[in-house]
């Protein structure tokens, strides 16, 4: 019986010892080995939310542990409120959240692309290519892909008055949505929104000037745009107007009540004279600070703290509306909308410190007829508030986040003005290109950019098979027509209009979505297949 061959190592000190041939074998495989338990945890990820991409797309429940629901398919949502373990599945809930905060869209998309590459590298490990040579072929492919983009990329036009191009995009955007059936209204306030707070000159969209409200009740026909701020409170005293025109705001954010000392200190009250004398001191001080608010000229006191009901009697009988608890965030808008200055102290309040709007006025909405305050024609009008309405806290929630997501879309034109087509065209297109690139390579790296190719064509098998559509032949079809009819427009029709131009569908993909999309899946994958192990601190091997 053959003996088993062995080979000489030594130690770090030079002492030699043997290792049998199969117990090489095992060291050597062993980082493969880690990779591909990566790889496995990622693709897993990836595949819970493939079937969420696209116009047709599934949508998925999430039930936090304290049992709240969110039913939605947007990616980053998703994975963020996944509990996943594994590190490397943590890289994928990363991926989406750089997706998210760096475009806004695309989120399902670049994890499905990242995962499909994974899917590919395992099949290239084992064929015993080196994972950095995986890695470099992919950064290649990846570099071939972003110039076939701008290659095929289209500029389209807009301006203030014709925003019908950015209406396709936002509706492009909010097609796979839980909007979908008020889409256009919805893609027409996201576009009024952006523009409504951007500098076109500068192609610059201040992302804080424009906030999403949402309450429960009427229905998503019923969600406006208002321009302005508005805020979930009302007047603190039913008998304050409801209406005050030509508004001067106090911004204050300091409370309408005496000084109270800062210690531990506590103050005993004896006899009923001391106990008038606190009455009397308090009253002053009362009578100081509502002096001190209409001496600046002021007819509206908006105070991010409480005041009790002899300050709201007081502030009554002198004429003078105020609203009261208003959140820290809220204050910063409505200084911004107004022009106006927080103030800290009374001391400090004088004439050009007040914010200016047109008018304020208390609003009722829906059935439970709840009050809320509309702050208008501000004097900063870019400022503005999109009020979502739904039947259901679900609802509105999922509004918000496709909201959010067109609001990004438009946002990304105003930036940038190039478009890709959409249903996957942009993807096949690029595929070719990488395909006939690596033809042209004699290294090794040839068989990884087939491999980014073949990944790349999981975009629009996916859109296919959520679509209803046989996957295979429906991408076979496309493709064979994309290059005998040289059009990159050609994609899924996967709201079967019979019509795979994606262009005369009017699917459009902003140019630097797509982009990132294929760069970040690319750096994520690099990484995935650089790492072959997972130390984990404060545990050991035995």
């Amino acid at each position: 019986m053959a003996q088993p061959q062995a080979m000489y190592a030594t130690d770090e000190y030079g002492r030699p010892f043997i290792i049998l041939r199969e117990q090489a074998k095992k060291t050597r495989s062993h980082g493969v080995q880690a990779i591909k338990t990566h790889i496995l945890a990622a693709r897993t990820v990836a595949n819970i939310i493939r079937t969420s991409l696209g116009p047709r797309g599934l949508d998925k429940i999430l039930i936090s542990p304290d049992g709240e629901i969110t039913v939605t398919n947007d990616g980053a949502t998703i994975l963020s409120q996944m509990e996943v373990e594994h590190p490397i599945a943590k890289l994928l809930v990363q991926l989406s959240k750089s997706q998210d905060d760096e475009i806004g869209d695309g989120t399902t998309g670049v994890v499905v692309l990242a995962g499909a590459l994974l899917e590919q590298s395992e099949a290239l490990l084992d064929r015993g290519i080196h994972p950095i040579r995986i890695a470099d072929g992919f950064e290649k492919a990846c570099a071939v892909a972003v110039k076939q983009l701008d290659k095929i990329s289209d500029r389209i036009e807009y301006s203030r008055e014709n925003t019908e191009n950015l209406l396709k995009t936002s509706m492009t955007s909010l097609g796979s949505k839980i909007v979908s059936m008020e889409h256009r209204k919805f893609a027409q306030i996201a576009v009024d929104a952006v523009l409504q707070v951007a500098d076109l000159e500068r192609r610059d969209v201040p992302f804080d000037l424009i906030k999403v409200e949402g309450k429960v009740g009427g229905s998503l026909a019923d969600t406006t745009l208002i321009k302005g701020v508005l805020v979930d409170k009302d007047m603190s005293h039913p008998g304050m107007p409801s209406v005050v025109r030509d508004a001067k705001i106090a911004i204050l954010t300091c409370p309408f009540e005496p000084p109270r000392p800062k210690t531990k200190h506590k103050l005993d009250i004896t006899s009923v004279e001391e106990y008038k004398k606190l009455r009397e001191y308090e009253k002053e001080k009362f009578a100081d600070m509502i002096k001190r608010v209409k001496d600046t000229g002021a007819n509206l006191v908006i105070c991010q703290w409480g005041f009790d009901d002899e300050a709201n009697h007081l502030l009554m009988q002198n004429d003078l509306p105020a609203v009261r608890w208003v959140g820290g965030p809220e204050i910063e808008l409505i200084a911004i909308a107004t022009n106006g200055r927080i103030v800290p102290r009374f001391e400090d309040l004088a004439p050009e410190k007040l914010g200016k709007a047109g008018v304020v006025r208390e609003v009722t909405f829906g059935t439970t007829r709840d009050k809320m305050l509309v702050i208008e024609e501000c004097a900063n009008t870019r400022a503005v508030t999109i009020f979502v309405r739904g039947s259901n806290k679900m609802i509105v929630d999922e509004a918000k986040r496709a909201l959010h997501d067109a609001i990004c879309c438009v946002r990304n034109l105003v930036v940038d003005n190039r478009v890709v087509y959409g249903g996957g065209a942009a993807d096949i297109s690029c595929s070719i290109a990488v395909a006939k690139a690596a033809d042209q390579i004699s290294t090794v790296e040839q068989y990884a950019m087939r491999s980014f190719a073949s990944a790349l064509d999981s975009v629009p098998l996916a859109l296919a098979e959520n679509s209803g559509l046989s996957p295979i032949e429906t991408l076979a079809s496309v493709k064979s027509r994309q290059v005998t009819e040289g059009n990159p427009c050609l994609g899924i029709d996967c709201l079967q209009k019979g019509e795979n131009d994606m262009k005369k569908q009017f699917v459009y993909d902003p140019l630097i979505s797509k982009r990132q999309q294929y760069l970040l899946a690319t750096q994520l994958v690099r990484a995935v297949l650089k790492i072959d192990d997972v130390i984990v601190s404060g545990e050991s091997d035995d």
